[in-house]
């Protein structure tokens, strides 16, 4: 019987980020498909008895739990300086981000690690992050380029930029994923009536997902409304707190823009943003880069109407199904978003027309393909 561990530590956190939605998602179908002969073990850093029941319960047919004896902030630390990379034995270990125990194959029973790195932002972006966090990364790419047998990426703007960091050469491969099954609607009208009452959401609004902090492009999307095309709209934000002292109060102060103009939700449960996502009249992502854009795809197949930057890794999502606003020239950027979401919001021939091309797009990613794509890049090592 070949064992694979996956590693699953990002779907044990508070709030639990692209990521951590990331984990669940590929972990629940890389179990379901296990090709004959093979099972999944869960990896994770010292866990509680409750944690560890909560992934059996998520991860229906995970084989077993090997829990290392640090916790996970103490395991990140020292895997980025190399130590205590045997913390989890030996064999088949997929990881679903850097967060992994990378090391000279000669030194152990380690046989064959997979890592992924979701998006190339503290190379592109790195005054977006924390340094600490730049600092991190930086490091475990490094790693990843010495130990890891592949390395995935969600998708091929990725793989291109890491290729022009390290010569990863053939062991970059392209494992995208998918929207999220658990971002669904409530059967009942009446239920999905109560979640919008009680999130007060506006009639018409434009909605942004994800975490407050720099690289998201909040800030530039809430100058938008106080240009004249947008005097009118208002803006609802689903997402955790993040840092850099970003605050909706501080950026509309800045921006000039009346604060009941925008409304923020803060984290929210699946359900609620399904109904957000079904409610808005259109998505916006002014992201000032991205490795995949996971609410791109979910808004596709909500029926929303999408616009974005035009950072390469959307583009390559979206392929024309939405419309993409040029990051550059930075001093009229505000002019040409607004601009973009005006006209949405405005037309309604566009409106349909976007519509439908985005649930186009949503039936040529699934996590059961991207599943199969894991088993088959572990086969061919």
């Amino acid at each position: 019987m070949v064992t694979l561990g996956f590693i699953l530590d990002q779907l044990l956190g508070d709030v639990p980020g692209g990521i951590g939605r990331y984990t669940e998602n590929l972990a629940r179908e890389v179990i379901k498909r296990a090709p004959e002969g093979t099972r999944v073990e869960g990896l994770t850093a010292m866990i509680t008895a409750e944690q560890e029941q909560q992934l059996y319960d998520r991860l229906h047919g995970l084989s077993s739990i090997r829990s290392a004896k640090l916790t996970r902030r103490a395991l990140s630390k020292s895997w980025q300086h190399g130590l205590l990379t045997n913390a989890y034995g030996g064999g088949l270990v997929h990881a679903p981000s850097l967060y992994a125990p990378m090391r000279d194959k000669a030194s152990g029973d380690l046989t064959q690690l997979v890592v992924t790195v979701h998006d190339a932002v503290p190379w592109t972006h790195p005054d977006t992050l924390t340094r600490n966090g730049v600092r991190w990364h930086k490091a475990m790419l490094k790693r990843a380029y010495l130990y890891a047998d592949a390395v995935v990426t969600p998708t091929h703007a990725v793989a291109e930029q890491l290729a022009g960091i390290y010569r990863f050469r053939d062991r970059l491969r392209v494992i995208p994923g998918a929207a999220s099954p658990d971002v669904a609607l409530p059967d009942s009208e009446a239920e999905r009536d109560a979640i919008a009452a009680r999130l007060e959401l506006p009639a018409d609004f434009i909605l942004a997902i994800g975490t407050l902090e720099p690289r998201k492009g909040l800030d530039r999307l809430v100058r938008a409304l106080a240009r004249p095309e947008l005097r009118d709209a208002v803006l609802v934000h689903a997402g955790p707190a993040g840092w850099g002292e970003v605050s909706f109060d501080s950026l509309c102060a800045d921006a000039g823009v009346d604060r009941a103009r925008v409304r923020d939700l803060g984290f929210v449960s699946d359900a609620e943003l399904a109904v957000a996502l079904d409610r808005a009249a259109v998505y916006c992502m002014p992201s000032l880069d991205e490795g995949f854009g996971l609410p791109v795809l979910e808004a596709f197949r909500a029926g929303t109407p999408v616009v974005h930057t035009d950072v390469p890794a959307l583009l390559e999502v979206s392929q024309g199904s939405s419309l993409s606003v040029p990051l550059a020239p930075d001093a009229s950027f505000e002019e040409r978003l607004a601009l973009a979401l005006s006209n949405v919001l405005g037309d309604a021939e566009l409106r349909d027309t976007l519509i439908t091309a985005g649930r186009d797009r949503v039936p040529i990613y699934s996590w059961a393909h991207s599943a199969d794509l894991v088993w088959r890049l572990h086969a061919d090592l």
